[in-house]
């Protein structure tokens, strides 16, 4: 398969790219070396070859999930410059 002229125009209606001469001899160049390669790849062999997740040989360190109490509200409260049961409460900004 080899990107025509007709395909760049195409492509560019759809993706809402703008165009021109210079522009889409570049693109036909780009996508036919890309085609290209992608050629070579099929034409390797790999009957034999196992699917490889990882090139690293370790495995994950695995631990247990524990449910820890996190940001209570009486906590973050503590925090506030002015005293309130339920708000945090901030000096005004706005003037």
């Amino acid at each position: 398969m080899t990107i025509t002229k007709d395909t760049v125009k195409k492509i560019s209606k759809l993706s809402r790219i703008a165009s021109n001469e210079k522009f889409e001899e570049n693109m036909i160049k780009d996508l036919n070396a890309i085609l290209k390669f992608v050629d070579q790849l099929n034409e390797v062999k790999i009957e034999n070859i196992k699917p490889l997740a990882s090139t690293v040989e370790q495995e994950l360190i695995k631990r247990d999930d524990e449910v820890k109490k996190m940001n209570e509200k009486k906590d973050i409260l503590i925090n506030s410059p002015e005293e309130n049961e339920d708000f945090y409460v901030v000096p005004k900004v706005i003037e």
